[in-house]
Order: C-alpha cells, then sequence, then structure tokens
C-alpha cells in the first residue's frame, strides 16, 4: 500500500520550504478531500478488522476452553481480578504514550527525517518502560495492601489467590507495553494487518498450556499461557518494527522541544487512562459486593460485546489515527472535517443494526459460546441479561472513537481527561443506583448510559473546534 506522508526521507522538504503563496493557500485552506484518504482508512480499518476477527476467534475459543474447566468458580474470579490490574497498567502508561506520541512523530518524522523521528521514538519507549517498570514494583509491593481492602466481601483465601496470581502475572505489563509501542509505530507506516494478527500468539498459549496443564496447575495454567504469549508477541513486534527501518533502542536524546510536546499531552491522556481505568475497577469492586460469580458474571457478559467493540471501534481508531495525525500536522482542516463526517456515518449505519442484533439475540449468543461443561443454562441466564445492557453502548461507544482521535490528533488531551472525570462520576452514581434496580446487569447499564455521555461531549467539542480551525485556518493551535 502506497505511502501518502509528506516525505519518508531525511532530505524532504516541509512546507515552510515551499514559495510564499502556495505555503499560503495551503496553510489558510487546506487540501480539498480527498476520495483516496477515505478509501485508504477503509483499507486499513478492513485490514485490522479481518485481522482481529482470526484473533477473537481464536480468543472465543480460548474463552470455551476456560469455561468448560474453569466456570464462574472462585478460581476464575481471583484471575479475572489479578489479571484486570496488568491489562490496566498497560493500557494507563503504554496506550496512553501511544496517543500522545503519534502526532508528534508523524509531524516530526515528516517534517525533520527518520534520524529526529527515531530520537523521539528511543526516548518515548524508554520512558513507557520505566514508568511500566515503577508501575510494577509499586503495585506488586502494594498489591497485599489494597487487594483485601478493594475486594472486601473475598474471603481470605480466595484474596491470597489474587495476591499469587497477579505476581505471577507481573511480567506481562513490561512485554505489553513493549507490544503496544512497537505496534502504533508499525500503524504510521501503513502496517495494520501483521501487527493485529500476530495478537493470536496470546490466546493460542492460553488454549495450548489450559488444555495441557490445567489438570496440574489448575488455574496457574492461564498465567503460564499468558506469560508465554506475551513474550513471543514482543518479539514478534520488535522484529517487525526493526525490518521497517526504526529500532527499540531505550536511549534518551534529552528534553527537547518534541519530547516536551510528547509530555504535555502525555500527562492529560495519562491522567485520563488513570480516571478510565478507574472506572474499571469501580464496576469490578461493585460487583464484588454482590452475589459470588457476579465478578465473572460482569466479565463474561462483556466478552461478546467486547469482539464487536474492537472489531469496529478499534479497528476505526487503529485504521483513522495516523491519517488525521498527518492532516491535522499540516492543517487541512478541510480533510479533517471531510473525514470526520464520513466516518460518523460510516460507523453509525453499521454499528446500530449490530447492537439491536446483540441485544434481541444475547440469550442465543451466550448459549452458543459459552454453554459447556461447568458453564450451565443458569449461568446463560444469568449473563446473557448483562449482556443486553452492555450491547446497548455500542453505537454510541464506536462513533465516540472518531471524535476521540480526532481531538487527541489536535492535541486536546485536556479535553478527554475532562470527559473521563465527568464518566468516573457518572459511573459511580449510575452502578449505584441501576445496581440496586437490576442487579449486577445494572452496572453494565451504568457503562453504557456513560457511553452515551462521551459522545455528546465529545462530539460537541469535535464540532466546535472543527468551526473554529476553519474560520482562523492560519493559527497553528486552536485555543
Amino acid at each position: 500500500m502506497r505511502q501518502d506522508f509528506k516525505c519518508q526521507t531525511d532530505s524532504c522538504v516541509s512546507t515552510e520550504d515551499a514559495p510564499a503563496s502556495l505555503a499560503q493557500d495551503i496553510t489558510a485552506y487546506g487540501k480539498p478531500p480527498q476520495r483516496g484518504t477515505n478509501r485508504r482508512i477503509l483499507q486499513a480499518a478492513g485490514a485490522v478488522a479481518i485481522s482481529s476477527i482470526v484473533v477473537k476467534a481464536a480468543a472465543m475459543v480460548k474463552e470455551q476452553v476456560v469455561a468448560a474447566r474453569f466456570g464462574r468458580s472462585d478460581e476464575m474470579d481471583a484471575f479475572l481480578i489479578a489479571f484486570l490490574i496488568p491489562g490496566l497498567l498497560v493500557n494507563l502508561f503504554s496506550e496512553s504514550m501511544n496517543q500522545a506520541l503519534i502526532p508528534t512523530f508523524v509531524r516530526v518524522r515528516s517534517q525533520q527525517g527518520r534520524i529526529k523521528a527515531q530520537s523521539l521514538l528511543s526516548s518515548s519507549m524508554l520512558a513507557t518502560c520505566l514508568l511500566l517498570g515503577a508501575a510494577s514494583l509499586t503495585m506488586a509491593a502494594t498489591a497485599r495492601i489494597l487487594l483485601p481492602r478493594m475486594l472486601i466481601h473475598f474471603s481470605s483465601d480466595k484474596i491470597n489467590l489474587t495476591n499469587s496470581l497477579f505476581y505471577g502475572l507481573v511480567p506481562i505489563i513490561l512485554l505489553g507495553g513493549v507490544t503496544s509501542n512497537c505496534s502504533a509505530i508499525l500503524n504510521t507506516f501503513e502496517r495494520f494487518a501483521w501487527p493485529a494478527l500476530a495478537q493470536m500468539v496470546i490466546p493460542a498459549a492460553v488454549i495450548l498450556t489450559a488444555c495441557w496443564t490445567s489438570a496440574r496447575f489448575g488455574v496457574w495454567s492461564l498465567v503460564y499461557g499468558n506469560l508465554a504469549g506475551s513474550a513471543v508477541l514482543a518479539v514478534l513486534m520488535i522484529s517487525m518494527l526493526h525490518a521497517h527501518g526504526y529500532r527499540f533502542d531505550l536511549r534518551w536524546s534529552g528534553f527537547d522541544h518534541d519530547i516536551r510536546d510528547v509530555a504535555r499531552q502525555y500527562g492529560a491522556v495519562m491522567l485520563s487512562g488513570l480516571v478510565a481505568s478507574g472506572g474499571l475497577l469501580v464496576d469490578q469492586g461493585m460487583a464484588a459486593t454482590l452475589p459470588p460469580g457476579s465478578v465473572a458474571t460482569l466479565t463474561y457478559a462483556n466478552r461478546i460485546v467486547g469482539v464487536v467493540l474492537t472489531l469496529m471501534a478499534g479497528a476505526v481508531a487503529t485504521a483513522i489515527t495516523p491519517y488525521l495525525a498527518e492532516m491535522v500536522a499540516n492543517r487541512e482542516w478541510t480533510r479533517c472535517r471531510h473525514t470526520v463526517n464520513t466516518w460518523l456515518g460510516l460507523t453509525a449505519i453499521v454499528s446500530m443494526p449490530l447492537a439491536v442484533f446483540l441485544m434481541l439475540e444475547s440469550h442465543w449468543l451466550v448459549q452458543i459460546v459459552f454453554q459447556h461443561g461447568s458453564f450451565g443454562s443458569q449461568d446463560t441466564a444469568s449473563v446473557s441479561r448483562v449482556q443486553t445492557m452492555y450491547a446497548f453502548q455500542l453505537p454510541f461507544f464506536v462513533v465516540s472513537r472518531v471524535f476521540y482521535r480526532y481531538l487527541l490528533a489536535l492535541q486536546k488531551a485536556n479535553l478527554i481527561l475532562a470527559c473521563g472525570v465527568i464518566n468516573l462520576i457518572l459511573d459511580i452514581i449510575l452502578n449505584i443506583l441501576c445496581m440496586r434496580w437490576l442487579g449486577v446487569a445494572g452496572i453494565a447499564l451504568a457503562t453504557s448510559l456513560w457511553s452515551v455521555s462521551t459522545f455528546f461531549f465529545l462530539g460537541y467539542w469535535t464540532y466546535k473546534l472543527l468551526h473554529r480551525s476553519q474560520l482562523s485556518p492560519s493559527t497553528e493551535m486552536i485555543a
């Protein structure tokens, strides 16, 4: 697939070197909407979606294997809580770095060349690894203090098992961060399919260890599978990055303007991620106050909806990010509006009927996917009810990802943070209210309702800033 960035070599010339009149015209009016850009985004989203289907198919097989062996047991509750923490830390530190880094990385590579981009990448990766290492050590040191206070309705044996499983999963934090950084950089080269497809090694490893070692090691077989898969995936992603001319090189190059730019955005993005992670912990913690098995019910109920969200929201967000970053770097506001409008319509048209289908056929889907072995008909009834509530969020969440990625490309992470704070407050209030009415299903309904809030908040600011940028196209940073 051909590249559409302004330049790809160290000898490229930026718009600042163009004739003054031409540079002014480009700055003032932007390029006209290009059909080729949306077509390339569609191709990229399709590549990510197809790859994700393969990965999610493997993940669903993994879920069937895990459900058949462990059901909604106390051991499964303990593993899910222990596994939640590494995932949250990777999202908090590594994904936040990706979102802060990519707009600046694309601009630096386009305007200053590969060598400067490599320097920025090396410094950013070093910072990410140091943050993940510090977070891992901090959580390991405080887990025995924090977990009993978070899981007050868990028995002491269940809490001890959760602690032990978490310690076993700690290496996943650093491995996941490295994988995430490499994948995000590869996407800026329009390499989407292989980074997405490579994720399949983790569910494949879990399936193998669950099938071969669960009788001997019990729930620890899931820990071993995740560790092995994460290590193999990290090696694969580093190899792909090297193949595209960029090294996995943890080297600090100084606190220059570009690093300060990334750091400034990173702070707000990380705080917004912390707030979002807090929402997940609130949901899991409140589910733990309900009857035994509620945490597993909440987790299983989000599996199928999560697959659809990944296939749609994940694919579109991954595909659209480098192109929006390029347009914003070049201040091509007309193309930005055209792209946002196009993908707003496409995602809404596709996601709304899918949400209706998931809500109407929830029981059948859960029965087909999960009802095997220790997972019985009563479990299906409980999980399908919760899944229906989760499905309501689908169109609002998917469309809001387009707004989210545009605001990040515009380096308006402060708005993302404000949205996250509002949502955390809403989540707590709505959980308390809806749990009294619907039990664990009320937690899922609360999640869907704050997705609606996210849609309206981010949509409002997206179009307000688009309008302001087109009124003042010569302004480099829209206030």
